[in-house]
């Protein structure tokens, strides 16, 4: 057996399953709870690679569960590794502290300032300690069908209100699940092991994010820019998380992410 995926429920794994096919064998959170580490050593016996989308994806409820946080994005992490004989974790820009103020490569010592990023990059360390045929993959404000997510949002209050409020001062790269799930099994059909970027090109605001998706569905209401500091949330986030994406591993520029996932 080749190739197994983990977190095959979520938005992400959901993608990864799609464009692998029948190529792989797939474990949604029902069928593999990744913080029992037996269940987990069992499931994965005999594969070669194991590509882990397994994760706890709620950055605000982070901060007011961080040890449920930890044990997904970490011990299942460590887990899935110390099960695999190759494996690749799915990790987040959100490990950084966005003062660097330009892309961020892998180069760059994180500096994680939530409960989420702290969760994600323990998760990091987890999986290279367990496992020295390791794939770390950063990948940044990611949308696509089969989960929430900023652009759902955005359309769904857009119908119900008549004046929307989005931060402009946060920046990132959204990408399109379905344009990074097969850049990810590329990736881990090769012998890269190490960390890697891999986000979409360019980089916008969430306020242009939301301007983006709204104009092409067509729903006319009033939207306007405002800060961070206006719009408080639970869990700080990075003012500045863009990724220098591997150039020979480029993924389509956002709008083309969103033109299609409209689609």
């Amino acid at each position: 057996m080749e190739l197994a995926i983990v977190g095959a429920g979520g938005m992400l794994g959901r993608a990864v399953v799609e464009a692998a096919g029948e190529s792989a064998v797939a474990f949604t959170h029902a069928e593999l709870d990744v913080t029992d580490a037996s269940a987990v050593k069992e499931a994965l016996a005999g594969f070669r690679t194991v590509i882990n989308c397994a994760a706890w994806t709620d950055v605000d409820g982070a901060e007011e569960h961080p040890d449920e946080a930890m044990r997904v994005n970490c011990d299942g992490a460590r887990n899935v590794a110390e099960a695999a004989e190759r494996v690749l974790y799915v990790s987040s820009d959100y490990v950084f502290d966005g003062r660097k103020g330009e892309p961020y490569t892998p180069e760059d010592e994180p500096n994680p300032l939530s409960a989420y990023g702290r969760s994600k990059l323990e998760g990091e360390t987890a999986t290279k300690a367990a496992n020295p045929r390791h794939f770390i993959v950063r990948s940044s404000w990611l949308f696509g069908p089969g989960g929430g997510n900023f652009v759902n949002t955005m359309l769904r209050l857009g119908r119900e209100q008549a004046h929307l409020r989005v931060v402009d001062d946060q920046h990132g790269c959204p990408t399109y699940t379905c344009h990074l799930a097969p850049v990810l099994l590329k990736l881990s059909a090769t012998d890269d092991y190490g960390i890697h970027h891999l986000a979409s090109a360019s980089s916008c605001t969430w306020y242009e994010l939301a301007r983006e998706a709204l104009a092409r569905v067509g729903i006319d209401v009033e939207i306007e820019p405002c800060t961070t500091a206006e719009f408080t949330r639970p869990a700080p986030r990075p003012a500045y998380s863009v990724l220098a994406t591997d150039g020979h591993r480029a993924l389509p520029h956002w709008r083309e992410g969103v033109r299609e996932y409209l689609r």
